[in-house]
C-alpha cells in the first residue's frame, strides 16, 4: 500500500458545514467503499466540539467514524486501536501540547507504523504541520514561532496562510533567517496530497485558495505559487 497523508491549511468543517469537498476527498483516498476513520482531538483537549464537528461532517458521507480519546480511558492497545482503521484525521489547536502528550502515549510510534502499512493519515492546522520536520504554530502565546514536530515529511508546513495576517510575514521571516527549513504553506480550504514523501497534488475546497512553495535564497524566501485543482470545478 502507498504511503499518504494529507495535510490541510484550514477550513475542512465549517461552521455550517456547508462545504465538506475537503472531507470528501480525503475518503476518497483511502480506497474503501465504507472506511474506518478516526479522529484525533488531542490538540483542543479532546474538547466535545471538535469531536462532534468530525462526527457531524464525517457522517455524511459513507464512513465508519470512530476518535480515540487521549484524557479518558484511552484504549489499552494503542497499536492495535490504531492500525484497525483505514484513515487517521487530527484536529486542530496546540500542537506543541498535542505532541507531547502524544510522545507520552507513544502515539508517533503506531502512527508512524500506521502510515508505512498503508493507513492514510492526515488532518488540519496542528494535524497538518505535525507530519513534517517543522512547522509554525502559535501554541506559545504572542509571536508565532517555529517549532520541530515528527518528522513524516520532509521540511516545514504553514497551515491558514491567507486567514491569518501574520502567517505569511512569520513564515517568510522564519525561513529566510534559516529558522525552518524550506517548506510549503497552505491557504484555508487547501490540501497538501502527498505519496510516501513527494507532494502528488494540490486540492482546494474553494475556488481561490492556493499554496506555495517557499525557499531560502541568501537572506530571502522566494515564494512561488503552486498549481491547485479546485474540487468544486466541472
Amino acid at each position: 500500500m502507498q504511503k499518504q497523508i494529507i495535510a490541510i491549511g484550514g477550513a475542512v468543517l465549517p461552521p455550517e458545514l456547508d462545504n465538506l469537498l475537503l472531507v470528501e476527498y480525503f475518503l476518497a483516498q483511502t480506497g474503501k467503499r465504507n472506511p474506518r476513520v478516526c479522529f484525533i482531538g488531542a490538540a483542543h483537549g479532546d474538547a466535545d466540539a471538535g469531536r462532534l464537528r468530525f462526527y457531524a461532517g464525517f457522517s455524511r458521507f459513507k464512513c465508519r467514524p470512530n476518535h480515540l480519546p487521549l484524557f479518558a480511558r484511552t484504549p489499552r492497545d494503542l497499536e492495535d486501536f490504531v492500525m484497525s482503521h483505514d484513515a487517521i484525521f487530527v484536529g486542530g489547536g496546540n500542537t506543541r501540547s498535542m505532541l507531547a502528550v502524544w510522545r507520552e502515549w507513544a502515539l508517533e510510534v503506531h502512527l508512524r507504523k500506521a502510515w508505512e502499512s498503508g493507513i492514510l493519515l492526515g488532518g488540519a492546522s496542528a494535524g497538518s504541520i505535525c507530519w513534517f520536520d517543522g512547522g509554525v504554530t502559535d501554541s506559545v502565546a504572542g509571536p508565532l514561532t517555529a517549532m520541530p514536530c515528527l518528522g513524516f515529511l520532509p521540511g516545514s508546513n504553514c497551515p491558514h496562510y491567507d486567514s491569518e495576517a501574520l502567517r505569511r510575514p512569520g513564515y517568510r521571516r522564519m525561513i529566510a533567517q534559516g529558522k525552518l527549513p524550506d517548506g510549503i504553506a497552505a491557504d484555508d480550504g487547501v490540501a497538501l496530497h502527498f505519496e510516501g514523501t513527494k507532494l502528488k497534488r494540490v486540492v482546494s475546497s474553494l475556488p481561490r485558495a492556493r499554496a506555495w512553495r517557499l525557499q531560502r535564497a541568501g537572506r530571502r524566501a522566494i515564494e512561488t505559487r503552486l498549481t491547485t485543482r479546485y474540487l468544486g470545478g466541472h
